[in-house]
């Protein structure tokens, strides 16, 4: 019996606390509204691009001025077999005014004589514009490269047999020639993992939902439990038959389920708006989330305890959540930084939850990958619940 209402005043605490908690407008804007506002806003400024992890779509804008013609068409062909989807300038909507690609990062341009130029054996420029730099452009023009000297090898291979572009059969033995087997194949096999460094909304989802679970603790949770001690509120519980075990219980209880709330609406928006793949081993993503409520759950106890005003809880949540997120990889992948930023992270909780996040959702390393920052974040729920425990105070 006394188990049983011990564990119905704990429940009662929790429930309360969780109540009040979810009638705060400020809960309402952070936990329900704003973490979609930041998946894609950082998920578009990191990736460079708009479209959902999962379904993005590498636009090409081919600029072939006058009529298509069969090189063109066959250009075409084999930039999408590289992966573009390419869009010519007859396409509705793609160009304006001086040939301009509206909306599209990727433009070929073709001279506008080039099938003559290629039936006369004259040099033709092609040239590939993208505006930004880096490795994915380096990538692009490999592939383009790949695409046109593609096409100049059949060409040349035509020509050995006296079929130019301006032959009557040359559309037919071109397709022919392209539904010839090739006698040299290349079979491409990984040497071991592919561990492509995240960017876009693949770092961006994970990492946020990361900071607004801790940031839910450090700040909302913390300040209620500062504001209930200004009024009074503590003293009255400690006047009732509720022992202070049971107070701390249902106020942590409280924390977590509020920690899990903002798990649930993060794991559900990246799926519904993003299409995020959360990877195979979902349940063990689901452990290394669970743990981390935890973990922000003691620390937002702590801090409440800690905290004697609104505004030094609010201070010291907002500035520890803010340098535990970029210090730990939230708003960038912790592989591009400095080494010593990297090694920072390892004695973070932030970068034991990041580290779990990227083996399980985008190395898909397997579940035992996480299973030492799993081990690390929840060895840290128990110290910091067993600190707020001792800190906690009725005045």
């Amino acid at each position: 019996m006394r188990a049983r209402s011990k564990l119905g005043a704990i429940g009662f605490i929790a429930q309360q606390d969780l109540r009040q908690l979810l009638r705060e407008r400020e809960t309402i804007v952070w936990v329900f509204l704003m973490p979609i506002v930041f998946f894609y806003f950082i998920g578009t400024i990191t990736g460079g691009m708009a479209e959902p992890a999962g379904a993005r779509t590498e636009y090409l804008a081919l600029d072939a001025p006058g009529e298509r013609g069969p090189v063109v068409d066959q250009l075409q062909r084999r930039l999408e077999e590289q992966d573009f989807t390419v869009h010519l300038p007859d396409d509705e909507g793609l160009f304006e005014g001086q040939r301009r690609a509206i909306d599209y990062r990727r433009r070929l341009l073709l001279p506008a004589d080039l099938p003559t130029r290629i039936a006369e054996l004259e040099p033709s420029m092609l040239r590939f514009e993208r505006e930004d730099g880096g490795i994915a452009n380096d990538l692009d023009q490999f592939r383009v490269t790949r695409a046109v000297y593609g096409l100049l090898a059949d060409l040349v291979a035509l020509g050995s047999q006296g079929i130019d572009v301006q032959h009557p059969r040359f559309a037919e033995e071109l397709a022919k020639l392209n539904a010839m087997p090739r006698t040299i194949q290349l079979d491409i096999q990984p040497a071991g993992k592919r561990q492509i460094i995240p960017s876009g909304f693949d770092q961006a989802i994970p990492g946020i939902l990361v900071m607004f679970v801790l940031m839910q603790g450090l700040t909302g949770t913390a300040v209620l439990l500062v504001v209930e001690r200004r009024q009074g509120l503590l003293r009255r519980l400690a006047a009732t038959p509720i022992t202070r075990g049971e107070i701390v219980a249902g106020k942590w209880c409280a924390r977590m389920a509020m920690g899990l709330v903002q798990v649930a609406v993060g794991l559900i928006y990246g799926t519904l708006f993003f299409s995020m793949d959360w990877g195979p081993d979902f349940a063990m993503l689901l452990a290394v989330l669970i743990a981390w409520a935890g973990l922000c759950a003691s620390a937002g106890l702590l801090v409440g305890s800690i905290g004697r005003t609104e505004g030094q809880v609010i201070g010291l949540g907002v500035m520890s959540t803010m340098l535990l997120a970029a210090l730990g990889g939230c708003w960038w992948p912790i592989e591009v930084t400095p080494e010593w930023m990297q090694s920072l992270a390892r004695f973070l909780p932030s970068g034991w939850a990041m580290d779990a996040m990227h083996q399980l959702v985008n190395f898909q390393n397997g579940a035992a990958a996480a299973l030492l920052p799993f081990l690390w974040i929840s060895a840290a729920a128990v110290v910091l619940a067993a600190l707020g425990v001792k800190r906690f105070r009725y005045v």
